[in-house]
């Protein structure tokens, strides 16, 4: 015999009240009274025959039937909400919204997308750039490339390319008149720095070249970006800390040279992140098979 569902305003005031602990939070987010929101909390026990919130002063907890309820639920309305969307956004079945950092789309993905567009004509790609992490529930994101290890529950990462560290520099600044034929020469130069997420990258290529730490702290120029910092060795102001994705292009162009032999493998890398458990639509296929070439192809 099929079970009868309770009340859909009951099951949402319970599972907003559950993420927030708050009759009071519950009621804001679904704009409706406080009263009401217990009300309906309090039928849907009733209908269900089982307690689902331990009511305290100024407290409330879940009570372990409650918290065995409450992934379903919460999966429920997630699939809801995805249903939804999906019928609301079919004329936007040609679009594929990628986000990724910046300075990884300014230095790498952009110079190649040109031939994406070329193979794929119906797919609008739309570029949106966040150092936060996806919420692929919440966002309106497709995919998601992404620098780490390639361990997010619940995603799947498809691998794209390594990382490697190693100075670089414009090749004026080799023939100008301060030497930089080894590492210890960096003294008579410009250091150029990368803040945030890349902030240590000049002190862990000195220690491999076996230069003092306080080495990288001497004068020089910081960005908050590091396509801001690549620009800058290119217009000749410094020698900067290049990260392979976002030097590969220029070196190749002859923008920028590597000075010397050292580098310094990173143990973490970029993926391409997207929901786990889904079919793709063709748009996500097309450009994971695309981009997934393009980053082991020699530029």
């Amino acid at each position: 015999m099929t079970a009868r569902l309770p009340s859909l305003n009951g099951l949402r005031a319970f599972e907003a009240a559950a993420r927030h602990l708050s009759f009071t939070q519950a009621a804001s987010e679904l704009n409706v009274t406080q009263t009401a929101i217990s009300h309906q909390i309090k039928r849907l026990e009733e209908e269900l025959g089982i307690p689902l919130f331990v009511r305290q002063n100024r407290a409330l907890t879940l009570t372990p039937q409650a918290k065995d309820y409450l992934p379903g639920i919460r999966a429920a309305f997630n699939d809801l909400r995805l249903a939804t969307d999906r019928l609301l956004r079919k004329d936007d079945d040609h679009v594929l919204t990628v986000s990724t950092l910046a300075s990884l789309a300014a230095k790498w993905l952009l110079p190649r997308l040109t031939a994406f567009q070329e193979e794929h004509h119906g797919i609008d790609v739309r570029i949106t750039t966040s150092t936060s992490l996806v919420d692929f529930q919440r966002d309106n994101v497709d995919a998601a490339i992404r620098y780490g290890r390639g361990q997010w529950p619940g995603l799947r990462a498809d691998w794209l390319m390594a990382d490697e560290l190693f100075p670089v520099c414009s090749p004026s600044l080799l023939k100008g008149n301060k030497s930089l034929k080894c590492p210890e020469d960096l003294r008579d130069h410009v250091l150029l720095h990368t803040s945030n997420a890349n902030s240590d990258d000049w002190r862990l290529w000195l220690w491999a070249a076996g230069l003092p730490a306080d080495f990288s702290k001497q004068p020089g120029v910081t960005f908050d970006m590091i396509f801001m910092t690549v620009q800058a060795a290119i217009d000749g102001l410094g020698v900067a800390m290049g990260r392979t994705a976002y030097v590969q292009e220029d070196i190749a162009k002859g923008r920028l040279v590597v000075p010397f032999k050292i580098t310094l493998p990173v143990d973490a890398g970029f993926y391409l992140v997207s929901p786990a458990g889904r079919t793709d639509p063709p748009k996500l296929s097309a450009f994971r098979q695309w981009l997934v070439a393009s980053a082991q192809a020699k530029p």
